[in-house]
Parts: structure tokens; sequence; C-alpha cells
């Protein structure tokens, strides 16, 4: 089976407490690829990839703020854990209001990119809703911004928060094809603030968005909160994931 991803901010304070113990759960459910977050590294990210090695896992991404004066140290720690993707968590909803505001971000992103070739390392950029609520020219302001970025520069659509967004996820992915590279794979009432569910047992349309993603993209499951626990939700992700054929390429 192809590997599938967990995205470490799902279990942050289990990070926070215990990066072992937690990681040894997530590798006893099946998982073998996670994402970390550039502050989960500890501020120790050969330490870092020695709990993975020990482990048999792998970082599939590095999520930080690589758009500020931390861009040197997120790509030493992008390649002291052993991947070859930074991705860009956020930047300012405000900007994705206009389209001075989304050019904007995307010569910003262009430049980190450019620096983090020159490093063997790859960027991309992970959506939240504004940038699909928000719509500066009759468009999601992240087709705006996609049509825009340079080749270098990769997208991580986070599905869930596209729904929240209102786009037809499905629809989204086949219009922006291969730009996305990766995929945060979550599940759950498609609302802003009410807990999220396992993968396959909220109300997205999780088999046809997997089918409509590029083969070669990353799955990576992400829930960001949940009631019940956060564990048994990411055992029940990737059971549900485990047996869609799209979700494992």
């Amino acid at each position: 089976m192809t590997q599938v991803g967990v995205q470490l901010y799902s279990v942050r304070e289990a990070m926070t407490a215990d990066p072992g113990n937690a990681l040894d759960r997530l590798a006893a459910i099946g998982y073998r690829m996670v994402e970390p977050t550039f502050g989960l590294l500890g501020g120790d990210p050969a330490g870092f990839r020695r709990l993975l090695d020990a482990r048999g896992l792998t970082a599939c991404a590095l999520h930080g703020p690589a758009l500020g004066p931390l861009l040197d140290q997120i790509a030493d720690a992008a390649t002291a854990i052993g991947t070859d993707t930074v991705v860009v968590p956020a930047v300012p909803a405000g900007e994705f209001t206009t389209a001075a505001g989304i050019t904007r971000v995307a010569h910003r992103l262009g430049d980190a990119a450019a620096v983090l070739g020159e490093r063997g390392l790859r960027l991309a950029y992970h959506n939240h809703h504004f940038e699909l609520a928000n719509r500066p020219e009759g468009r999601p302001a992240l087709e705006l911004l996609a049509a825009l970025l340079p080749p270098s520069v990769a997208l991580e659509l986070d599905v869930y928060w596209a729904a929240v967004g209102g786009v037809d996820v499905p629809a989204l992915l086949g219009r922006l094809g291969d730009r996305v590279r990766l995929l945060h794979v979550k599940d759950g009432p498609a609302t802003v603030d009410d807990p999220m569910t396992a993968v396959g047992a909220g109300t997205l349309p999780i088999p046809a968005i997997l089918a409509a993603a590029p083969p070669g993209a990353r799955r990576i499951v992400e829930i960001d909160r949940c009631d019940g626990d956060m564990f048994d939700a990411l055992d029940a992700s990737f059971a549900f994931l485990s047996q869609t054929a799209a979700g494992v390429r």
C-alpha cells in the first residue's frame, strides 16, 4: 500500500508532552509519513530526525513561516529532518480580498521558492477557507493565486477548508491539476468552528475528492480538533483510506 501521512498538528499536545510516545502510537496505527510543524521540532531538527528513523518514519513536508526572517532556519530544519518540501501554512486573510494582495502573495512565494530551490527544496502553499470564499474577480482567490505562481511553487490543498470556502472540491482539483502536490485530507461538518471527524465519517465526498486529485499528490491526514480521542480518530481515518483505492495511490 502506498503510504498515507499524518500532520502532527493533529497530535500537537501529545507531541509536546512526549514526542517519542506520540510517534510510537502513530507508527502502530500504520502511518509511515509525518508532516511536522516547525514549532514541533523542539528546536532540535537532528534529534527529531533520530526519533523518526528509530520508528521507520519519514517526513513528507515541513510546515513553517517561510515568508519571513526564519526562512534559512526552516530550510536548515527541512534538510535535517530529511524532507524535500517546505509548506507555508498561511498568509493573512486580508491579502486575498484584492487582486493586488494576491499578486503580492504570489511574488513573496516565488521569491521564497527561489531561495529554497538553491537548497534543493520545494515550496508549497497551504490554504484555509478564506482563499476560496474570497472572490475578488469572480473566481476563488486561490485559483487567481495559482495562475500567478511560478512552477516552482506547489499547492497543498486542504480539502476541508476548501469545502468550507464554498467550492466543489473535486471540481476545484480538476481545475488546479498538477499544481496540487500535497493534500490535507480531513472530514467533518464543513463549518468553520465545529469539531471535525475521522476521515470518512463526515460530510465531505472523500472518495470523489481523492479520485480527482493528481495521483502523485501526497495524502496527509489532518484533524484540527475533534470530539473524543484524537488517536482513535486518526486510526479510523487510516483504516478508511486504506480501504479507499484513490486514497492510497
